[in-house]
């Protein structure tokens, strides 16, 4: 978008508003030993056997072949998902969409992915641990509030929820690459909310896929989160709010996770999304790692949206993008 401002004229509210979050830069908060430790992160998740299980759903649409879906996650937990195989085209290898949901939410039902499918894609949506799906947890914590994910193992960088999270979502990917319909070759992201920030950790993490689609993104500047309360990390400040003397310690693990401070990493096209109006996951704190993103990026401001993030609106905006995007012959 050109910000210059015409002769004779202003520049209208959300140009200006794009120009200051455009600009807005916090410093990053990431520790010495942030490299290795994802480094070492991603080797163990790597180590562990994926052990992918396929079972063929009775699913009423001839259209389409559905699985019922499961391989190992970080650790030895189980982590479930869909499978679903656009068989109308005939063909023998399909681009691929992974998909992430959002918070306490779950791998969902094939309905919800048809329009996807009916685009020509394989679709595969996978549970977070421990939400509200089928996916139980094998992790344990000696730090947090069992009530909400987002303060599990929060005094310790390798016990805290997202890095099994993050690498469960990860071995995503590994999952996809043994699908014989999957072309390696046209994997996409695609996620909202909690959704959007593993679809960003993973295109930190990971450079297989060829885009992420992240709609209003989270856990990205996460320290400016916890002291707005906005969304789930209000379950940090909660447990500050009992335990103010693990501040530091709360922060520092935090910071291993923040996209913000790994957002330059990512080497994919970025197609994202952020509303003027949500108080969940705002605006600005995403811009805080968008703006760190030097692959091929592009975003959708909705000035009047909140956390819906123009929903359907920005659906069929990313249906065109993939479109025109080559990544469907």
């Amino acid at each position: 978008m050109n910000f210059t401002k015409k002769k004779g004229s202003a520049m209208n509210f959300l140009e200006n508003k794009i120009k200051e979050l455009s600009e807005y830069l916090p410093p990053m908060t990431k520790r010495m030993d942030f490299e290795d430790f994802w480094e070492e992160t991603i080797q163990i998740a790597k180590s562990v056997d994926l052990r992918p299980e396929f079972m063929e759903y009775d699913y009423p649409c001839d259209q389409v072949k559905v699985y019922s879906i499961s391989y190992n996650g970080f650790d030895d937990t189980r982590i479930y998902g869909w499978y679903i195989i656009p068989v109308f085209l005939k063909k023998e290898k399909y681009p691929c969409l992974i998909n992430y949901h959002g918070y306490t939410g779950s791998r969902g039902v094939p309905a919800d992915f048809m329009a996807w499918a009916m685009m020509g894609l394989a679709v595969i949506t996978i549970d977070c641990r421990g939400q509200g799906g089928v996916t139980g947890n094998k992790a344990t914590y000696s730090s947090g509030i069992t009530d909400n994910v987002t303060n599990k193992g929060i005094l310790d960088k390798y016990e805290y929820y997202y890095r099994h999270v993050y690498m469960d979502s990860l071995k995503a990917i590994d999952f996809a690459e043994v699908c014989p319909e999957v072309d390696k070759d046209r994997i996409i992201i695609n996620g909202g909310s909690q959704g959007g920030a593993l679809g960003m950790a993973v295109s930190c993490l990971d450079h297989r896929h060829k885009i992420a689609m992240v709609d209003v993104p989270s856990n990205s500047n996460i320290e400016r989160r916890v002291e707005g309360c906005h969304g789930a990390f209000t379950g940090v400040k909660d447990y500050l709010t009992r335990y103010p003397e693990h501040l530091n310690k709360a922060y520092e693990t935090l910071s291993y996770f923040d996209t913000m401070n790994m957002a330059d990493k990512i080497t994919c096209k970025i197609f994202a999304s952020v509303a003027l109006k949500d108080d969940v996951c705002p605006a600005v704190c995403y811009f805080a790692s968008y703006n760190r993103i030097t692959a091929p990026k592009q975003i959708e401001v909705y000035p009047f949206n909140g956390h819906d993030g123009a929903n359907h609106v920005q659906f069929e905006k990313k249906l065109r993008y993939l479109r025109e995007s080559g990544i469907l012959l």
